[in-house]
C-alpha cells in the first residue's frame, strides 16, 4: 500500500523558491528537531549543575547555573535553523546569510551568559562582603560595570568583523571621533574619571559619615558621574564626582577614636586648695568610664570673669552617641562634686560706677568704691 497518493506525490515535488516541498518539509522537521533536543540538552545540563551547586559551598556553580539559565530561546530557534539550512542550502548565498545569523546569535548568547555571570558574581560579592568592606564593595561594582563595557564592546566589535567591516580602521576613526566627543562632554568625563579615583583610591566609602562645606551625612551610593549622602534631617543630597574630589572631606567613618577638650570657670573667690581640687575630680571623673581615656586637665588662665580650666580626654569608641553619653555623665559628676566643695561656678558680671556731680564731697564714697553693682549676663 503506497504511503502517498499521487496528488499528494505530485504536491511534494512542487518547487518552492528552487526546492521541493518534500525538501522543505525534511528541513523544517530537521530544525524541529534540532531545537526539542537543545532545549532537552539545557535541561538536562543545568539540571546537573543545580544538583552539583546544592551539595558544594563556592558561588560559581551557582553563577555557572545562573547563566545557562539565561539560555535565550530565540538562539535556540537561530541554532535549529542554522542546522536545516546546511540541509536545504548545502552552498550558496542563501547558506552564508543564514551563517552570519547564526554567528550573530552565538555572539549575543555568548554576551548574555558572561553579562549575567558578572552580575550574578557582583551580588554574590555584595552579600558576602557589604558588612565587613564597603571600600571592596564600591571598587567592584565600578569593575563589574567596566568589564561589561569591555565585554559588549568585544562583542559588537567582533559582530562588525563577521560582516566584512574593518575593525583596524574603525577602531582609529573611533579613536579620532573619540577625542572630539571627549573634548565636547569633558564635564562628564571629568565625573567618570573621579568615580574611578574614588573607587580606586577609596577616600570614603558606602557607609561612610562625611561632612563637606556646610553638608553632612552617610554615603548612600558611589555612582559614575554623581554621589549620594544622606544627610542628618533625612533628604539625599547629590554631589558631583569631581568636584566633590575637589572638596575638603571630613571622613567621620575612619575615626577611631574622639578627641574632647572642654572647659568651664569658677569664680575668682575660689580658694586656692579647691582650685588645686578641680583637676583631680575632673580626671576622676574621666577615669571612671569604660570607654574614655583621661590626657590632662590644667589651671589655663585668668578669664575676664572667671578662673578657666580645660580639660581633655578621649572617646575609644567614635560613636557620637557615645561621647555625648560620657560628656553628660561628666558635666553631671562636675556639678555634684562641686556642689559638694563648695565651688561656685562663674557666670559673667558688670560692676557699674555711678558718679553724683551734684553731692557733696563729703558725702562721697571713697574713690574707687562703687557706688552701684549690677550681675547678670551681660558680656
Amino acid at each position: 500500500m503506497a504511503l502517498y497518493s499521487a496528488p499528494m506525490m505530485e504536491f511534494l515535488e512542487l518547487e518552492l523558491l528552487g526546492l521541493t516541498i518534500r525538501r522543505w518539509l525534511g528541513g523544517l522537521a530537521l530544525a524541529v528537531a534540532v531545537f526539542v533536543v537543545l532545549r532537552l540538552l539545557q535541561a538536562i545540563v543545568r539540571g546537573r549543575f543545580v544538583a552539583l551547586a546544592r551539595h558544594t559551598k563556592t558561588e560559581w556553580d551557582d553563577i555557572l547555573v545562573g547563566a545557562l539559565g539565561r539560555t535565550r530561546s530565540l538562539f535556540l530557534v537561530v541554532a535549529a535553523v542554522y542546522t536545516a539550512s546546511a540541509y536545504l542550502f548545502p552552498a550558496g548565498r542563501a547558506q552564508s546569510v543564514v551563517r552570519v545569523v547564526f554567528v550573530f546569535g552565538l555572539l549575543w548568547q555568548v554576551g548574555v551568559w558572561a553579562s549575567t555571570g558578572v552580575s550574578l558574581w557582583l551580588d554574590s560579592f555584595r552579600r558576602q562582603r557589604a558588612g565587613t568592606d564597603a571600600s571592596a564593595v564600591t571598587t567592584v561594582t565600578a569593575i563589574g560595570f567596566i568589564a561589561k563595557l569591555v565585554l559588549w564592546s568585544v562583542v559588537v566589535l567582533l559582530a562588525l568583523d563577521n560582516l566584512g567591516v574593518e575593525i583596524t580602521t574603525l577602531v582609529a576613526g573611533l579613536g579620532v571621533g573619540g577625542i572630539a566627543v571627549a573634548l565636547a562632554v569633558q564635564n562628564i568625563l571629568g565625573d567618570l574619571l573621579a568615580s574611578l579615583s574614588i573607587v580606586l583610591d577609596k577616600p570614603f566609602v558606602i557607609g561612610d559619615f562625611v561632612v563637606v562645606g556646610d553638608y553632612l551625612g552617610s554615603v548612600e551610593h558611589v555612582g559614575l558621574k554623581t554621589t549620594r549622602v544622606r544627610s542628618l534631617s533625612g533628604e539625599q543630597l547629590v554631589f558631583s564626582n569631581n568636584d566633590l574630589l575637589k572638596s575638603r572631606i571630613r571622613n567621620y567613618g575612619r575615626m577611631y577614636e574622639r578627641r574632647v577638650v572642654f572647659g568651664l570657670g569658677v569664680t575668682y573667690g575660689t580658694p586656692r586648695e579647691k582650685l588645686k581640687r578641680i583637676p583631680e575630680i575632673i580626671r576622676s571623673l574621666i577615669e571612671g568610664q569604660e570607654n574614655a581615656r583621661f590626657d590632662r586637665s590644667h589651671f589655663k588662665e585668668y578669664g575676664d570673669s572667671a578662673l578657666l580650666f580645660e580639660s581633655v580626654y578621649y572617646v575609644k569608641v567614635p560613636d557620637y552617641t557615645a561621647y555625648m553619653d560620657i560628656q553628660q555623665v561628666i558635666n553631671l559628676g562636675i556639678h555634684e562634686a562641686f556642689e559638694r566643695e563648695g565651688i561656685e561656678f562663674a557666670f559673667p558680671t558688670r560692676t557699674v560706677y555711678v558718679e553724683r556731680p551734684d553731692r557733696s564731697p563729703e558725702s562721697e564714697p571713697d574713690q574707687g568704691s562703687p557706688s552701684t553693682t549690677i550681675s547678670g549676663t551681660g558680656p
